[in-house]
């Protein structure tokens, strides 16, 4: 039996930057570069009786594109997903900020 976490490690490897920028399409004249925040992880293992397992999962926000109409090239973001994204950011950090703030008062 092969290695299980090899054979996914190679198989992720392909993943890197065509996860986050998609390929290009040509829509109407216009070329458009799907932007998205991905994220992927893996994991196996197996016991001393030599019963083994692993599995896998992966998640993707579409962020935006990139939109070129000419010589002109620009970022239009989705705003649905950004906000998506940022306001548990937001909050995580306003929540750290204000742990800080009362931390350097006392």
């Amino acid at each position: 039996m092969p290695n299980i976490a090899l054979e996914l490690g190679k198989q992720s490897a392909s993943l890197g930057i065509n996860a986050a920028y998609g390929e290009q399409r040509d829509v109407g004249g216009v070329q458009v570069i799907p932007v998205s925040l991905s994220w992927t992880g893996f994991g196996g293992g197996s016991d001393d009786a030599g019963n083994g397992g692993g599995g896998g999962g992966g998640w993707a926000v579409p962020v935006g594109a990139y939109i070129r109409r000419g010589g002109e090239v620009r970022f239009e973001p989705n705003i649905v997903s950004l906000l998506t994204v940022a306001i548990p950011f937001v909050w995580v950090a306003g929540r750290a900020l204000s742990r800080v703030i009362r931390a350097l008062k006392k």
